[in-house]
């Protein structure tokens, strides 16, 4: 298999979701009581050590697959700790290494639950300089909207996290109901095509050798 092959996005909603707006105010206005699950709580609480002991900045891969882009991240932030979080334990168990510090920088693999995870890093007061969700699973059916970040219950969350959020996407009505949401809750913020010489995830090299595009949004929250 080569990595050239991957299939565009099919979709049967050709623009923004027409209940977004409605969905991400409730979300803006709703407590989210979800329970934490104990495997979440137990990752956070190790990597949370490591954070309140590092003097330096922090920045967070959400999403984060296989790690690849953790370690690029990594060495693009060489100064600060780069967390990369994914709840799958099959794609982070592909990265050989857990934790590593090097002359290029220094990053931390943890398998957890994003819902779980931001509520507990903003209650924590973390303060990531960056924060990055490239390529997220698209959810693109219409039906799926509430898995979709920006349509789901935790999405005031990583408005809370603050710092410089860069969202990334093959699918650019992705990108643009983010942008929206962010929008909703006070953080306008532009949409625009990204490119560059050398792609930092799997997914992000794959597209590209497909011919497909990527959109991203940038914003200081």
């Amino acid at each position: 298999m080569t990595e050239a092959n991957s299939r565009s996005i099919v979709s049967n909603q050709p623009s923004l979701h027409e209940k977004l707006d409605e969905i991400v105010n409730k979300h803006l206005t709703a407590e989210f009581k979800k329970p934490i699950a104990a495997h979440t709580q137990k990752a956070f609480d190790e990597v949370n050590e490591r954070v309140q002991a590092f003097t330096g900045g922090i920045v967070l891969d959400s999403c984060c697959g296989v790690g690849e882009s953790t370690a690029n991240l990594a060495k693009l932030h060489p100064d600060a700790l780069i967390i990369g979080i994914d709840k799958s334990a099959h794609r982070l168990d592909k990265h050989d290494v857990e934790y590593k510090q090097t002359e290029s920088g220094q990053y931390i693999l943890v398998r957890a639950d994003l819902n779980d995870f931001w509520r507990l890093a903003v209650a924590a007061n973390w303060q990531p300089t960056h924060h990055y969700l490239l390529y997220p699973n698209p959810w693109p059916k219409a039906k799926h909207i509430g898995r979709r970040w920006h349509g789901a219950g935790v999405f005031p969350f990583i408005v809370k996290l603050g710092g410089r959020l860069e969202v990334r996407s093959n699918w650019d009505i992705y990108v643009k109901e983010f942008a929206r949401a962010l929008q909703l809750s006070g953080h306008p913020t532009a949409v625009e095509p990204y490119s560059s010489d050398q792609a930092i995830t799997p997914f992000e090299r794959k597209y590209w050798m497909s011919g497909q595009s990527s959109t991203r949004l940038v914003i200081n929250l």
